[in-house]
């Protein structure tokens, strides 16, 4: 793993703003740019932390671009990192739920962010209820109770627990690296479309994915 792997550092006590959506857009361009000529297996790091301190009221129009920018870290074709430091909200809770390996510091815990009128009810509420269920998201999504630390590896919300977590990214990214291969991302977008997809119009897709796999390992045979 190079010694400077792509990062982004984002704080969820701060406001979602237009900002915030550019941060997480020129990370994405940043890695699409370098998939093109880098190691596609490489992770990239997300260093998430903060949670807000009130109710959340942002713009809604920033919130529709906000929720694109972060399914579109969700389809990149290289795996994520992220490493979670204390209360986790708003933003940085968002982005954990759409990264690939996920490693929290012992006091890390996941909290919804609040609204006027209870939780606020972004996609985050969807990514733990997918993630987790129905039952072990009820008490955080209905009335914004924290998933702590030890709840959320269980949960597999968040996969590794560190005293540092920054001490263990590197092994961490070497494996994922050497496991993952360069095909992560068509793989993660079948597991998260099966829910929702019905078996014949997910056996194209998966078809498709297997004829790549194929073609590939013909390529490097041939090569």
């Amino acid at each position: 793993m190079p010694s400077s792997p792509q990062q982004l550092t984002l704080d969820g006590s701060r406001p979602l703003t237009l900002d915030t959506v550019q941060a997480l857009n020129a990370f994405c361009d940043a890695a699409e740019d370098a998939a093109h000529g880098g190691d596609p297996a490489e992770p990239l790091v997300l260093r998430l932390n903060g949670a807000p301190a009130g109710p959340a009221a942002p713009v809604l129009a920033v919130v529709n671009k906000w929720e694109r920018a972060v399914r579109r870290l969700e389809r990149l074709e290289r795996p994520t990192v992220a490493l979670a430091t204390g209360t986790v909200g708003g933003t940085a809770l968002d982005v954990l739920l759409a990264t690939d390996y996920r490693i929290g510091g012992t006091g890390t815990r996941l909290l919804p962010a609040a609204a006027v009128d209870g939780v606020w009810p972004g996609m985050a509420l969807y990514r733990l209820t997918n993630q987790a269920g129905v039952t072990a998201a009820r008490r955080a999504v209905l009335f914004g109770t924290a998933i702590e630390a030890g709840q959320a590896l269980a949960l597999h919300l968040l996969d590794q627990l560190a005293d540092d977590p920054a001490a263990v990214l590197p092994a961490a990214a070497r494996a994922l690296a050497a496991a993952g291969g360069s095909g992560v991302g068509i793989r993660r977008q079948l597991m998260l479309d099966a829910s929702t997809t019905s078996f014949e119009e997910a056996l194209g897709r998966h078809l498709a994915a297997c004829d790549r796999v194929l073609r590939q390992g013909t390529l490097e045979v041939g090569a």
